[in-house]
């Protein structure tokens, strides 16, 4: 049975993330410290120590501890079951599963996201735009509403989560309209996020641009196991990677079509490793017939391990 492997997003974060199994398994320990090391401070107290919430929610920290995290995660689950199939992540999620692939070192990939972050946080700072989740509404009305409201500033669809799931982000004005027209037409639920910028849309060029040069000075290998882009919803292509990697920031990731092309993989289950189980929620909502399980904790690993295992 094919096995797909999902890495958690930004948004994910909580404070004692992975704290159990870094207390008690040293493959935790020993990522967290070469993190660290990497990093120049103590990624463990971001992580673990709830006077540091603060810093955890500030996106140049949150996206080190994430990857670190489930990259700890990922390599206690593979000393026991191995690689698997094929791999995707969130947003953010997509250097894990980079990292999974064996086409971008650890190493690189710590520095990476942390100059990601860092762009990120810099090109949108808070309060310049927002994202709002709209429910249960045609991705078509939501795309031809952003357009029509795009007369005010820059507004389009950020996240195609699952079919009945789609975020918009942009610039607050324009955001706004939008939402006033889905409402206008009928649409019922939506919900602003609190997220610290407008991620994954064309305000974020500037960091694109920033992240160009940062990618320029890393090599990427072969990958091992195919890893499905965010951007394309496909196979990326080594060549492919850096490009890809730019327009992330700035184009909407397409999760829901990237578990379609799972499928013609021949994907039939699923882990999601990382903090939370955002993804979990969103393949019920996508494909019930591919099985999940997590990695988060004692407990849903050894479930997983079980399962993989069986």
């Amino acid at each position: 049975m094919k096995t797909a492997f999902l890495f958690s997003g930004q948004g994910a974060q909580y404070t004692g993330m992975g704290q159990e199994l870094y207390e008690t398994h040293e493959v935790m320990k020993q990522t967290v410290a070469e993190a660290s090391d990497i990093l120049g401070y103590d990624l463990a107290a971001i992580c673990f120590d709830e006077a540091n919430s603060d810093l955890l929610n500030q996106t140049e920290y949150t996206q080190p501890a994430i990857l670190t995290i489930s990259v700890g995660f990922l390599r206690l689950l593979e000393a026991e079951v191995g690689k698997p199939d094929a791999v995707a992540g969130l947003s953010l999620g997509e250097y894990t599963a980079l990292v999974a692939s064996g086409a971008l070192s650890f190493a690189d990939g710590v520095a990476l996201v942390t100059k990601r972050g860092a762009y990120m946080a810099n090109a949108a700072p808070q309060g310049t735009g927002k994202m709002v989740a709209v429910m249960n509404a045609d991705p078509s009305l939501i795309e031809a509403c952003c357009q029509k409201a795009s007369s005010l500033g820059i507004v389009a669809p950020a996240n195609y989560n699952t079919p009945q799931q789609i975020v918009i982000g942009g610039a607050v004005a324009a955001v706004d309209q939008a939402v006033a027209l889905l409402t206008a037409q009928g649409v019922k639920r939506m919900i602003e996020l609190k997220v610290s910028g407008p991620f994954h849309t064309a305000l974020l060029k500037p960091a694109a641009e920033q992240l160009k040069e940062a990618l320029a000075a890393v090599n990427f290998d072969e990958m091992t196991i195919p890893v499905i882009s965010n951007t394309t919803a496909q196979i990326m292509p080594k060549d492919a990677i850096k490009d890809l990697l730019q327009q992330q920031v700035m184009s909407p990731v397409r999760f829901y079509e990237s578990v379609a092309t799972l499928k013609e993989l021949g994907v039939q289950r699923a882990v999601e490793i990382g903090p939370g189980k955002t993804l979990s929620g969103f393949m019920k909502k996508i494909d019930k017939t591919i099985a999940m399980t997590r990695v988060e904790d004692a407990q849903t690993l050894a479930d997983t391990i079980a399962v993989l295992k069986a």
